[in-house]
């Protein structure tokens, strides 16, 4: 009995049939006969999926042209029509898209017959040269870790799909049709050579392109990174002002300069205008060109139905029509770099040093120079094996050398084609004005007004420009752009601004609220102090106002809002300014934790704020009970074992904390005359004290703004100074709000910590009043009792206010902030507030001397 490889029997009865209708054939034939059926059925039934794998190919080639279109739309949107990487960016997660969408020409073994078979592996090549074109200048992006470990993971996936793309060629697998010949070529050879030209050697001068730019871009951030920090302290000479206070108008006129800086310093922007950008939108441009070419000439029948014939059958169709999309609009960003340098004035002198293709430019070449020169840790050998190593890593970087200087004179060749083309442009543009001046007498005045327009302006600018070549200056309608380009951002996002934060800061009429929230007398619950953040006590104070039940549900949402606005800008204040202190960020954390349980499931720490129809209803009772919820937490946490608790409890622990010291202090404050105070009452001083708060930490945007210009990664530098600008735009109203308060007498560094602005415990805690004082009086006779105050007569005060300049402005402003605007007030003066009034007389003295002597011109005291 004849047994075939799969254990098949000569007797099973299909084999039976097949023998019964052939009987001049022989067993043996007809059992090898038999196995090639069954093999074709095999191979049938394993590639039932296959149609799947290629939706999934499409899908990824999808994801890629989609970034592809987001980048020319976000380019054109923002009038940057050198096209900027944002979305289609190279790191591990676009290269593994990547590795998917061209997975068709890595295929060593799937046949393609078809010519829709044939034409889309073709175009996957096509594919992957337009996306190396687009990824270029996303190299710039990079710090130098994440730009070798990339460069790395390029080499490998590009190396690799060559190698099987000529394995293929050679194996004959991209020619192969179903009657099992070669396409009618009279030379085969020709045909596999155009192959070649055509997608092989553009793909890996690309790659040749990608190492070279990878070493300009490392040694041409440190040339700009050294000219931004001059720049930089240029900046901040002129940001001195002399009452300390940043205005509006001051913080637009130093993002407007850190723009400049980040715009023109951009490393992407100046890989861009290399000349390797210019070669690879070339390459790309003659990539696709040549795919079109192919696809019209050489598969004219493409989209017939029988023209899908491999495994992946109809999915072909999808991904051929997909990546063609892609090639043709992913060629529109590599083209349009060529011209990147029309940002520039295109001297005689700039078109003659690329004329003179020989000539690199040295930073180039340099980071290979410092390899040469470096030193190289030896962990072992003798004296013989360090030179031997020494001598081999010199002449493998002079092979570099040479080997990157050729490359880039094949570029300045490739980008000649270019120049050639923006010189007749310009020339024709030129012409162009000419014939207009001539035939409109009144154009050629208006000609000669317009150099001079804004030239001041841009003039000043100049010197916080970075460049590369000294030789190539920014045209004055680029600087233009860049300054339209960031009040266009300021205006439209001061169209924006955060109105319910803004009707929340109404309701502040000073930062009293900040001595008010926390008591030293209330004692934490915590083994460990921790100190208190901005973001903390505002989600605290907020539950407390959400637990009041008679409260309108209008109010309380309207409270949400305006908090659930503030806390963006109380955590960009927390993050920029307080990110260096461990104990900040945890406090942070849990402030982050429990406002998504406040703001969401209207909870605090899991328990349900009372509702209207609760027991607990007034405000005495509704204070006591988060108080006593609040220590039972912390109680808990604290009475658990230090290995058996959470990562949260923690944060339990300190909320709570929070939730007991200030509901704790609200009681205390008000002592007896809570059981007089209405919800309606607390809900307003409550939503003060959060509007005071809010007021004091928005005080430090200015300086949040700063710190954003001042980006100290240069790769990040340029969406900082964005987001400076947009934070300016919203915020801009707000800031100038708040200009109108005094701000207390603290270091510019201490206004960032919400302790330093409370002061102790003065106003926190009720002093001695009467039983039917509410809490407004309370608070204004502890003012007035705290005032420091002295003896001035009406004369005395006169005097002062005549006095010119900002003296009189500050004599006068201290007046009115010690309540001497209505005459004469005696009280009794300790003997340190006596020392401080002859100090004060003695001040007073010498500024009459000094006016005196300006006036006079025979006394000057400095």
């Amino acid at each position: 009995m004849i047994m075939d490889i799969y254990g098949r029997s000569e007797h099973d009865p299909e084999f039976k049939v097949l023998e019964a209708s052939c009987p001049n054939i022989t067993t043996e034939y007809l059992s090898s006969l038999w196995n090639l059926v069954y093999q074709s059925r095999q191979q049938n039934q394993y590639s039932k999926p296959m149609p799947w794998i290629g939706m999934y190919i499409a899908l990824a080639s999808l994801l890629c042209v989609l970034a592809m279109v987001a980048d020319l739309l976000h380019g054109l949107r923002n009038r940057k029509l050198w096209f900027p990487c944002k979305y289609f960016t190279l790191n591990a997660a676009s290269l593994t898209v990547i590795g998917v969408a061209i997975k068709l020409p890595m295929d060593l073994t799937t046949l393609m017959p078809g010519a829709i078979d044939q034409a889309t592996k073709l175009g996957s090549m096509s594919f992957m040269c337009t996306m190396m074109a687009n990824l270029l200048p996303s190299l710039a992006t990079m710090n130098d870790k994440e730009l070798v470990s990339n460069m790395i993971a390029v080499v490998v996936l590009v190396i690799s799909l060559v190698v099987n793309f000529c394995i293929q060629l050679d194996t004959g697998i991209l020619f192969y049709i179903s009657e099992g010949a070669f396409f009618s070529y009279k030379t085969p050879f020709l045909f596999k050579f155009s192959y070649v030209a055509g997608w092989v050697v553009p793909i890996l001068m690309l790659l040749i392109i990608y190492a070279c730019s990878s070493l300009a871009i490392l040694k041409s951030k440190q040339i700009l990174e050294s000219k931004y920090q001059t720049a930089n302290q240029t900046a901040l000479k002129d940001l001195v002002l002399p009452d300390g206070r940043l205005t509006v108008a001051k913080l637009k006129e130093y993002v407007t300069k850190y723009w400049i800086m980040a715009g023109t310093g951009s490393p992407q922007f100046l890989t861009v205008c290399s000349i390797s950008t210019s070669a690879s939108g070339v390459i790309c441009a003659a990539s696709t060109g040549f795919f079109i070419s192919l696809m019209i000439y050489r598969f004219p029948r493409v989209g017939h139905q029988e023209d899908y014939k491999s495994d992946y059958k109809w999915s072909m169709v999808v991904i051929f029509v997909i990546q063609s999309i892609g090639v043709i609009l992913g060629t529109i960003a590599p083209l349009a770099r060529c011209f990147a340098t029309l940002s520039f004035d295109l001297s005689i002198k700039w078109i003659w040093k690329h004329v003179k293709i020989c000539e690199v430019e040295s930073y180039r070449t340099q980071k290979l120079y410092d390899w040469k020169y470096s030193f190289i840790p030896f962990l072992s050998g003798g004296r013989k094996c360090k030179i031997v190593i020494q001598h081999l890593k010199i002449q493998s970087i002079i092979l570099c050398v040479g080997f990157q200087k050729t490359v880039l004179v094949a570029c300045k060749m490739i980008n000649m084609i270019t120049i050639l083309f923006m010189i007749f442009v310009l020339f024709c543009r030129s012409c162009w004005k000419w014939l207009k001046a001539i035939m409109f007498s009144t154009s050629c005045h208006t000609l000669g007004e317009q150099p001079n327009e804004h030239l001041g302006k841009d003039e000043d600018l100049r010197g916080y420009v970075l460049q590369l070549h000294e030789d190539l200056q920014f045209t004055e309608k680029t600087l233009k752009r860049f300054l339209k380009s960031v009040n266009r951002l300021i205006l439209k996002a001061e169209k924006q601004p955060p109105k319910n934060l803004m009707k929340l800061l109404s309701k502040s009429h000073g930062f009293e609220g900040l001595a008010k929230f926390n008591s030293n007398h209330v004692p934490s619950l915590l083994p460990k102090e921790y100190v208190n953040c901005w973001s903390l006590p505002l989600v605290t104070l907020t539950s407390i106002a959400m637990s009041l039940p008679n409260i309108e549900k209008d109010m309380v949402d309207c409270l949400l809002n305006g908090v659930s606005e503030a806390l963006l800008y109380v955590t960009l204040v927390e993050e920029s300014l307080n990110a260096s202190d461990h104990d900040h960020v945890s406090i942070q954390k849990a402030a982050e934790t429990l406002w998504v349980d406040v703001e969401v499931y209207h909870k605090w720490l899991g328990t349900k704020l009372p509702s209207p129809k609760s027991k607990v209803n007034t405000p005495r009772e509704i204070l006591q009970w988060l108080r006593d919820k609040a220590k039972r937490k912390v109680n808990k946490v604290e009475s658990m074992d230090i290995r058996s608790r959470s990562y949260g409890s923690k944060y339990m622990s300190i909320c709570a904390n929070s939730m007991y010291r200030i509901a704790e202090t609200i009681l205390l404050n008000y002592h007896d005359n809570i059981e007089q105070v209405s919800q309606d009452k607390l809900f307003a001083h409550v939503s003060s004290m959060i509007a005071d708060i809010i007021a004091a930490c928005v005080t430090n945007l200015p300086q949040v703004i700063l710190m954003k210009c001042r980006e100290s990664v240069i790769e990040k530098r340029e969406a900082s100074v964005q987001a400076a600008a947009q934070l300016l735009g919203e915020t801009a109203e707000i800031i100038i709000t708040l200009q109108e308060h005094e701000l207390p007498r603290l270091n510019p560094d201490e206004l960032a910590f919400i302790d330093k602005w409370s002061g102790g415990d003065d106003g926190c805690v009720g002093t001695e009043s009467n039983g039917d004082e509410t809490w407004l009086k309370k608070e204004e006779k502890a003012k007035k009792k705290t005032a420091k105050l002295f003896v001035v007569d009406k004369a005395q005060k006169k005097r002062l206010e005549r006095k010119p300049g900002l003296e009189a402005k500050r004599k006068k402003r201290m007046l009115r902030n010690q309540g001497l605007e209505g005459g004469r007030k005696v009280v009794k003066l300790t003997g340190a507030e006596i020392g401080r009034l002859v100090f004060i007389f003695s001040l007073i003295f010498f500024d009459i001397i000094s006016l005196a002597g300006k006036e006079f011109g025979i006394v000057h005291i400095a």
